[in-house]
């Protein structure tokens, strides 16, 4: 009883004089589900100051000699599609859409399209496909491994003006969009209809469905609602021949033959240009908790997540994790960041969230955890947010989640210098073994930093120094890829392969099932001209 006591004591102690694991009945987050997201002005204005960046070169990529190059009379065959204004020449608009977002692959593309509707995009592609002219989809171009710009000459497809809401049914949830809608503006337009989307990222305030879809984007409500893999139940997309699929079902069942909209989640553009979505959306529930946790080692981690599935179920809806080197880098770089737990640094930092309906069954649910896991030793110290702008703090500190000019550890690591950026899925208990052994590989070289998506078991490895440095890149290369095909593990756990991992894809996958996908690529783009050099291996 004594222990119990001492414990309930240094869980209501204060965060900011007030709330350091205040008793969750005063003054919880419970407005809305909504309340942790935050708006945005995209991405472009915090990475243009982005002054350590390198273009990682091409040369060992030989352009496809069958692509033809474009000329005067293709230009004006697709002003005659698309009019005047939507084919775009301009030199700085086509700088921006060749360069992607972390400034690490550029192409040389002359010409940007931007089709309005499917019949257009259609229309383009029949075109290119006819004359063998390569094209690579682009979406709001948030990637990180370059799939979304050009690796020389490619005429680039943005869907962006492609942004109608077309449908949604108020009894399943189900919406029906374009594939330009920018995932905020569905997360405000479901927000006011009583939903939420099943996807939540960093990216969403400039990010599009359409290239969410063919990455199969991952974020931070997985854990809760899967993968799109499970959530998307149609889409409409056009193959390189300029043929319209259109698997736009609403259906939460339908066993009717082959599944083909897997074919196209997840392949990055690979094999057609997604125009529609039709995405299963929860309904947005009143009662959000944020708690932001230390541990004294990753075990304790570990064992917290096993006790946090089992002992909050259902309304557990987000679980990272972050090492005391992402923490010192976000207090080191980001304004306005301070340490949640004050004055000490501990080794682990955990944030739990929790969704449901029910506020007081709720708070007493995560009190019960936290209380457990405190008197059992998995907790050093902890904070609930009080209200919304402490919430927002904590997630600024971590998070994608915060959009545009607010993402945390992530924007940090841009501003620090050089960034080398793994995004690995691992079994949990092995994950953190992999930055453990990257600091004593790389020694005082480098800056390893370890978080991620716990709850899912994806590792966001990233490594940072002064500058971009080939013999730095040597002993991470391919080290970190055969560390993770020896676990079994995912060389891409939410990133995609794009261009930097095409070649790498066999770490991860068997000869023949890479095969197997060469021969789907032949069969719905038998030119190539869809995202060439990008997820497949080049050999291939």
């Amino acid at each position: 009883m004594q222990k119990w006591r001492a414990t309930r004591r240094l869980l209501l102690n204060s965060y900011s004089s007030k709330s350091r694991f205040d008793h969750p009945r005063s003054n919880p987050i419970s407005d809305h589900s909504t309340t942790i997201s935050r708006s945005s002005s995209g991405f472009e204005s915090w990475t243009s100051r982005i002054l350590h960046y390198r273009h990682f070169a091409t040369a060992m990529i030989q352009r496809n000699p069958s692509f033809s190059t474009l000329n005067s009379n293709d230009i004006n065959h697709f002003k005659g599609i698309l009019g005047d204004k939507n084919v775009i020449e301009d030199e700085d608009t086509l700088l921006s859409a060749n360069t992607d977002w972390m400034r690490k692959y550029k192409g040389s593309s002359k010409l940007l399209l931007q089709p309005r509707t499917t019949q257009e995009v259609s229309e383009v592609l029949k075109y290119c496909n006819s004359r063998r002219l390569a094209v690579v989809p682009q979406g709001g171009n948030t990637g990180v491994v370059g799939g979304s710009v050009p690796v020389f000459d490619e005429v680039i497809i943005n869907v962006g003006s492609m942004k109608q809401v077309i449908s949604l049914d108020k009894v399943s949830g189900v919406l029906v969009c374009e594939a330009g809608c920018i995932l905020e503006n569905l997360v405000s337009f479901l927000d006011n209809q009583g939903f939420i989307m099943p996807l939540d990222l960093g990216a969403k305030g400039s990010c599009q469905i359409g290239g969410n879809v063919s990455t199969n984007a991952g974020g931070l409500r997985l854990v809760r609602y899967g993968s799109l893999h499970g959530t998307v139940l149609g889409i409409e997309a056009v193959l390189a021949n300029g043929d319209v699929l259109d698997m736009l079902g609403t259906l939460r069942k339908d066993n009717t033959g082959y599944d083909l909209k897997h074919l196209f989640i997840g392949s990055e553009g690979s094999l057609g240009i997604v125009t529609k979505v039709s995405i299963l959306t929860p309904p947005k529930l009143s009662s959000v908790n944020l708690a932001f946790l230390a541990c004294k080692d990753y075990s304790s981690c570990q064992k917290l997540l096993f006790e946090a599935k089992r002992r909050l179920g259902e309304i557990l809806s987000a679980f990272e994790f972050l090492d005391n080197e992402s923490l010192n880098l976000a207090l080191n770089h980001l304004e306005g960041v301070r340490n949640p737990l004050p004055p000490a640094m501990h080794n682990f930092y955990v944030l739990i969230e929790t969704t449901g309906s029910d506020e007081t069954y709720d708070k007493e649910k995560l009190e019960a955890f936290l209380l457990r896991s405190m008197e059992v030793g998995l907790i050093s110290d902890g904070v609930i947010a009080q209200d919304i702008n402490q919430a927002s703090s904590f997630w600024r500190i971590r998070e994608e989640r915060i959009p545009s000019l607010h993402m945390g550890v992530p924007e940090a690591l841009m501003k620090a210098g050089a960034i080398y950026k793994y995004d690995l899925s691992l079994p949990v208990e092995t994950m953190y073994n992999l930055v453990e052994e990257m600091r004593t590989k790389l020694g005082n070289s480098a800056k390893v930093i370890g978080f991620g998506h716990l709850g899912d078991g994806n590792l966001h490895l990233n490594i940072s120094t002064p500058q971009y440095d080939d013999a730095i890149l040597a002993q991470i290369e391919p080290f970190v890829y055969e560390w993770t095909s020896k676990q079994r593990g995912s060389i891409s756990a939410e990133h995609g392969l794009g261009l930097m991992k095409a070649n790498k894809i066999f770490y991860s996958k068997s000869h023949e099932t890479v095969q197997l996908m060469a021969s789907i690529k032949k069969l719905m783009d038998p030119n190539g001209i869809l995202n060439p050099y990008k997820v497949l291996p080049h050999s291939i």
